[in-house]
C-alpha cells in the first residue's frame, strides 16, 4: 500500500511542477449538410467543466482554452453525435453535422473513468444512447440481455437481477459484475437500483475491469449514466400501459436556477402491475407490482473549473407475491403462471442513494472527489411461503423492526488524471477508494404443522438466525496510456485491494407459544483479504477508422465470511476468487461512418472459484471454493445504416464456460463435476433488430416508426450438476408509431411468439418464468 501511494504522489507531483500555459479562445460554426445553422448544437470540451450552445447562426465561442491538444463533443437532437480532436487554434473552426439517418454516432464513454472515444478503447465495450434505450423499450437493467452479447441476466423472483458475462456469475448478493450508476458503485444486490429512468447512456464493459473498478469486477462492469442538468430548460412527460395491468408514468425537469451557475435536475416515475402469476391457493394474482422512484441533482459551477454535484435517487418498490416459484421446470411448464402458495405477504424495498462530488479541471492535472452513502431496507411484513406449496411446512420471516435488515454502505473516492488539454504522449489515471458496509440480518425460519414432510424431527418451532456483518476496504489504482506512435499505443496499470470482513452472530430455537430462551453467546470471527490486480493493453491502429488491441486483466472478487444457520452453526469462511483474462480485438468503421464492425475473442482462467448454494429450508446463501473455471469464446457486433432511415444492429455472443475442476460435498458423498458447464450461461446469445424511419415532415422532425427485434439465447443449465437445463429459444419485438419534435406515440409487443422459458431456476429445482408475451402503447412529450 505505501508503494503504491508513493506512486499516486508522484504523478500528482510532476502534474503540479508543470509552469503555466498561454490560452486561447476557439470560435467556430455548426452547420448540417445543407450548410444551415443548428441553432442550440452543443459544443463540450471532453473531461472538463466547459460546454456552450450555439447561437441562432450556429456560432459558439470557448473562451481561454490552454495551449494544447483536446477533443470536442459535438451533439444536436436529430443528428449523429460527433468527436473532434483539436490539435491547435488557429482561425474560426466550421463543424457540419450529419443526420442520425445518415450517420452513426461517434460514441463517447466514460468506461476508463475518463471521456473518451468509444471505438478508441482496446476492450470490449457497448454504449446504448438514450434514443436506444428507448428504441430498445428497456425499464430495468435486465432488458440488456442479448442486447448485449454474452450477457445473461435472470430474475430470481423477487426482482433482483443475477447478471452473467463471459461464464462470469454469481447468485449471491455479491454480484460477479459491478454496477455502476452515476459513478456510485451499487455494492450488492441489496443495495442496487436495477430500474432504468431519466438514462444518458448505458456502457458495458466485459471482462475484468479490476484496475479501474476493483472488487466484484470480475465479469465486467454496468456503467449508467443519468441526465444532468445544464443552461436549457429541458423536460419529459411519459405514459405507458400495457397487459397485465402495466402502468407507468414519469416526468423530469431540469432548469438552470442561476444561469451558467447553478441547476437543478428532478425526475420521478410511478409503476404498477396486476399481476402475471395466479395464486390457485386463493384464486387471486400473486405478483402484484408497484414502485416510486425519483432521481434529484443540484449543479453548481463554481467556476469554468470547479463543479460541484448533489445526487438523490431514491426507490420504493411493493411486491405483493414475490417469488412466484413453480416446484421445478416442468412444473413451471405444464401449469404456467399459476402457483399454489398458503402464506402470501408484501415484499417492502426501500432503496436510498446519495452522493457528492466535487470535480476540478486544472491545467496541470483533474481531480474528482465522490463519497457516497447506500441504504436497503428490505423485508416482508408477514411471513413468505418457503416450500412454495400449499402445506403449512415452512416459512420465512423478518420483519423485526428497522435496526435489521437494512443494509448501509458508505465509500469515498479520490481520482487524479492527466490534464484535459495537453500535448503530452502519456496520459495517466490514478486515485484511492475506500469504503465502509453494515449488514444486520435476522431472519426466521417456521417450521410448520407439516414439517415432518419435510424430514423435520419436530414441528411448530422457529430457527432464529440474528447475524451483524461489517466489511470495511481500501484501494489505490493507476493507470497510464502512452503513444509510442501516432499508430501504436501501449497501457499498464495496477490496483491493490485490501479488505477485512467481521461477522458475529447466533442461532436460537423458539417453540411455539413460549417465550424465547436467553440469547446464547455471540460467535465472532474476521478475516482479512488483499490482491493485486494488473493490466496491460495494446492497441495499433494502421488506419484512422480501423484498430486492433490485445489486452491481459487479472480480476478479483473478495473472500467472505457465511452466515450461521441451523445446518452451519459454526462460521465457515470462504478464499478470494481471481481471474486472468486474455483478449484479442479488431474495432472499424467503414464508408463514412455508417458501418461498424467490432470483434473480439476472449480467455479467461478463474481460481478459487466461488460457488453460492442455497441452504433450504433456512434460505441462506453458503459459499464455498470449489474448484478451477475457464471460459472462452467471441464476439461480433455491427451497426449499420445502409439506406437513408434504415439502420441495423446485429450482435452475436459465444461461451463456452466449463469447469475444470469441480468437487462439492453432498449427503457425505464428494461429487466429481469436473467439466461441467458454468450455470446461468447461454453457449450463446444473438440479437439483430432492424428500424426504419420515414420522414414526413422535415420542418417539424415527423417520422413514421417501424422497427423488429429478433433476439436468440442459447442453451443453459441452471445448476451446477447440468441437470437444470433451458434449451435454446427465440424472442421476437417489435413496436410501431410517429416520432415528432416535441411528441412520440407508440404501440409495442414484447415476446409476440409467447414462448415459453425459464430465465432462471435454483438449484433445489424451483424455477422462475421469463415474461409471457406483453403489448401495450406508450406516449411521452419533449419540452
Amino acid at each position: 500500500m505505501r508503494r503504491l501511494m508513493t506512486i499516486l504522489l508522484i504523478f500528482v507531483g510532476i502534474q503540479l511542477s508543470a509552469t503555466g500555459q498561454t490560452k486561447n479562445n476557439l470560435t467556430g460554426k455548426i452547420l448540417n449538410q445543407q450548410n444551415q445553422p443548428i441553432a442550440g448544437a452543443t459544443v463540450q470540451v471532453l473531461n472538463t467543466n466547459v460546454a456552450v450552445s450555439a447561437n441562432d447562426s450556429g456560432n459558439f465561442t470557448i473562451y481561454e482554452i490552454p495551449k494544447g491538444a483536446f477533443t470536442l463533443r459535438i451533439t444536436a437532437v436529430g443528428y449523429a453525435e460527433a468527436i473532434e480532436q483539436i490539435k491547435n487554434i488557429s482561425g474560426s473552426f466550421v463543424f457540419k453535422l450529419k443526420s442520425v439517418d445518415l450517420k452513426l454516432d461517434e460514441v463517447t464513454v466514460s468506461a476508463q473513468k475518463t471521456e473518451q472515444n468509444i471505438q478508441h478503447l482496446p476492450l470490449s465495450i457497448t454504449a446504448l444512447s438514450a434514443g436506444q434505450v428507448q428504441a430498445y423499450n428497456m425499464r430495468n437493467l435486465r432488458d440488456l440481455r442479448t442486447v448485449i452479447p454474452n450477457l445473461y441476466a435472470g430474475n430470481p423472483g423477487d426482482g433482483r437481477n443475477v447478471v452473467s458475462i463471459r461464464g462470469i456469475v454469481s447468485t449471491s448478493y455479491d454480484p460477479a459484475v459491478a454496477t455502476y450508476v452515476d459513478g456510485v458503485n451499487q455494492f450488492g444486490l441489496d443495495t442496487y437500483i436495477s430500474d432504468l429512468l431519466d438514462v444518458e447512456r448505458i456502457e458495458v464493459l466485459r471482462g475484468p475491469q479490476g484496475t479501474l473498478y476493483g472488487r466484484n469486477a470480475m465479469g465486467g462492469v454496468i456503467n449508467v449514466i443519468t441526465r444532468q442538468p445544464g443552461n436549457t430548460f429541458t423536460g419529459f412527460a411519459g405514459i405507458d400501459a400495457g397487459s397485465f395491468g402495466q402502468q407507468r408514468y414519469s416526468l423530469g425537469l431540469r432548469t438552470p436556477l442561476i444561469q451558467d451557475k447553478l441547476y437543478l435536475g428532478a425526475t420521478g416515475m410511478y409503476n404498477v402491475q396486476n399481476g402475471i402469476y395466479t395464486n390457485d391457493f386463493n384464486n387471486q394474482r400473486f405478483d402484484k407490482l408497484s414502485g416510486i422512484m425519483g432521481n434529484y441533482f443540484l449543479k453548481y459551477l463554481a467556476s469554468d473549473r470547479l463543479s460541484l454535484i448533489l445526487n438523490l435517487k431514491h426507490n420504493a418498490n411493493r411486491n405483493d407475491g414475490a417469488f412466484p416459484l413453480a416446484g421445478s421446470i416442468n412444473d413451471a411448464f405444464e401449469n404456467p403462471f399459476r402457483v399454489n402458495q398458503d402464506a402470501t405477504t408484501q415484499m417492502v424495498d426501500n432503496l436510498l442513494n446519495v452522493s457528492f462530488s466535487a470535480n476540478y479541471t486544472g491545467e496541470h492535472l483533474s481531480m474528482t472527489s465522490q463519497t457516497a452513502y447506500q441504504s436497503n431496507y428490505r423485508y416482508y411484513k408477514t411471513p413468505i411461503d418457503g416450500d412454495f406449496s400449499p402445506l403449512d411446512i415452512v416459512s420465512i420471516q423478518n420483519n423485526f423492526g428497522k435496526e435489521w435488515n437494512k443494509v448501509e454502505v458508505l465509500s469515498q473516492e479520490f481520482k487524479f488524471s492527466s490534464p484535459a488539454v495537453s500535448d503530452s504522449r502519456l496520459k495517466w489515471t490514478a486515485g484511492v477508494y475506500g469504503f465502509y458496509q453494515y449488514s444486520p440480518t435476522k431472519q426466521g425460519t417456521h417450521y410448520g404443522k407439516d414439517a415432518g414432510l419435510f424430514g423435520s424431527p419436530i414441528l411448530n418451532f422457529t430457527d432464529l438466525a440474528t447475524n451483524t456483518a461489517k466489511s470495511m476496504g481500501l484501494a489505490t489504482f493507476g493507470q497510464l496510456n502512452y503513444a509510442i506512435t501516432t499508430q501504436l499505443n501501449a497501457s499498464a496499470g495496477l490496483r491493490y485491494d485490501y479488505e477485512r470482513k467481521k461477522l458475529n452472530g447466533f442461532n436460537e430455537i423458539i417453540m411455539d407459544g413460549t417465550p424465547a430462551a436467553p440469547a446464547p453467546d455471540f460467535k465472532q470471527d474476521s478475516k482479512s483479504y488483499h490482491a493485486f490486480s494488473p493490466k496491460l493493453s495494446l492497441e495499433y491502429q494502421p488506419f484512422t477508422h480501423n484498430s486492433w488491441y490485445a489486452s491481459y486483466n487479472r480480476g478479483f472478487r473478495s473472500g467472505g465470511i457465511n452466515q450461521t444457520s441451523a445446518q452451519t452453526l459454526q462460521f465457515v469462511s470462504y478464499k478470494p476468487e481471481n481471474s486472468d483474462s486474455f483478449e484479442i480485438g479488431s474495432k472499424n468503421t467503414f464508408f463514412a461512418d455508417r458501418l461498424r464492425i467490432n470483434a473480439a475473442v476472449f480467455y479467461t482462467m478463474v481460481n478459487n472459484a466461488q460457488v453460492p448454494t442455497l441452504i433450504l429450508p433456512e434460505a441462506i446463501t453458503v459459499t464455498r471454493n470449489a474448484g478451477k473455471l475457464k471460459s472462452k469464446g467471441a464476439e461480433l457486433e455491427i451497426s449499420a445504416i445502409p439506406v437513408k432511415g434504415l439502420s441495423v444492429d446485429y450482435n452475436l455472443g459465444y461461451t463456452h464456460a466449463k469447469y475444470t475442476n469441480l468437487k462439492l460435498g453432498k449427503e457425505s458423498n464428494v461429487l466429481n463435476l469436473d467439466n461441467n458447464r458454468q450455470v446461468f450461461t447461454p453457449d450463446f446469445t444473438s440479437m439483430l433488430a432492424l428500424q426504419y424511419a420515414y420522414e414526413l415532415s422535415s420542418a417539424d422532425q415527423i417520422k413514421l416508426i417501424g422497427r423488429g427485434e429478433w433476439a436468440v439465447t442459447g442453451k443453459q443449465y441452471f445448476d451446477l450438476e447440468n441437470k437444470l437445463e433451458q434449451k435454446g429459444y427465440t424472442l421476437f419485438n417489435a413496436k410501431f408509431g410517429i416520432s415528432a419534435k416535441k411528441l412520440d406515440f407508440f404501440v409495442w409487443g414484447r415476446n409476440l411468439g409467447n414462448k415459453l422459458y425459464a430465465d432462471y431456476a435454483y438449484d433445489f429445482g424451483a424455477a422462475h418464468l421469463g415474461n409471457p408475451r406483453t403489448y401495450g402503447l406508450s406516449v411521452a412529450t419533449r419540452f
